[in-house]
């Protein structure tokens, strides 16, 4: 683990770009961008789209690490190019971002409120292969849709348990259990998941661990959390908010910065000139960075 890299994510300014949406949910990002499902045909179609989608943003002037710490990459868009180099080797080398990994392999079905990751069948391999490929730490995500204890209970040693294996393999890993924003019992189920993260990181030796976590319906909320020697970082996912309300909501959490997707994406449009392009992109990044350093 490279130890000036850990100090950045731990100490710098700036927040962290998901550009990590995968099969099932590249055609929204792409029809968000201006690109229609009938525009494609393939599924290696609409992977070269979307690649081409976010190396306009990555090799964007406004990309840069004056705001951006880390991005979090696809399997796909780790394993292609920008501008002549690898995309991890060309954030970190060219723009001094951290790359960051998405290796969940998608959800289970519904059950006791929540639903699991399903079981991570080809993590090995996928480690190795970020290894050779230079990623700084990875990422993974299951949902909490009700305060269900069993299920939050479930969830919270699910990705305690891989990210204690992530770590082991040298990679900082983010635990993303999600609250549903829309959920009826949001505040309850947040309260639950606090009290089970607390728990599992008394169990912790020296495993350094981040969490992406819903924007809790409670100010400053995860403030233990984020001072608990064992973590790195909490970072905060928009979750369907729009732009102006997922800022407006992290600026009243201190310390925690985004880890933005759609809320950092929306305004952008694959028919706009470079000039605009960047500009929008340049709007996004100052209003999300300015959130994350309250």
């Amino acid at each position: 683990m490279d130890q000036k890299q850990l100090d950045l994510m731990k100490n710098g300014k700036g927040f962290i770009a998901a550009l990590d949406q995968s099969g099932g949910s590249t055609p929204g990002a792409l029809e968000g961008y201006g690109i229609a499902e009938d525009e494609y045909k393939t599924d290696e179609e609409m992977f070269d789209l979307i690649h081409a989608m976010r190396t306009r943003v990555i090799t964007s002037p406004s990309f840069s690490s004056e705001h951006i710490l880390g991005s979090i990459l696809f399997k796909h868009t780790m394993n292609n190019k920008m501008e002549g180099k690898y995309t991890a080797d060309y954030l970190w080398e060219e723009k001094g971002i951290l790359p960051i990994l998405k290796v969940d392999e998608g959800k289970e079905e519904k059950e006791n409120g929540v639903q699991l990751m399903k079981k991570m069948v080809e993590l090995d391999d996928l480690l190795a292969e970020a290894t050779e490929y230079n990623i700084f730490g990875t990422k993974m995500r299951s949902v909490i849709h009700s305060a269900n204890p069993q299920g939050i209970k479930e969830i919270a040693a699910q990705q305690f348990e891989y990210g204690k294996k992530i770590y082991d393999a040298g990679f900082i890993p983010i635990l993303e259990p999600e609250v549903n924003i829309h959920s009826e019992d949001k505040a309850e189920s947040e309260k639950i998941l606090k009290e089970e993260i607390m728990k599992l990181l008394k169990d912790l030796d020296d495993e350094k661990f981040m969490f992406k976590l819903s924007i809790p319906s409670e100010a400053d909320f995860y403030k233990e959390v984020i001072e608990h020697p064992n973590v790195v970082r909490v970072v905060a996912l928009s979750g369907g908010y729009s732009q102006k309300d997922a800022v407006d909501k992290l600026a009243e959490n201190h310390n925690m910065i985004a880890s933005f997707s759609r809320a950092l994406l929306q305004d952008l449009h694959v028919d706009q000139s470079d000039k605009e392009f960047d500009n929008v992109l340049k709007d996004a990044v100052v209003k999300i960075y300015e959130a994350s350093i309250t």
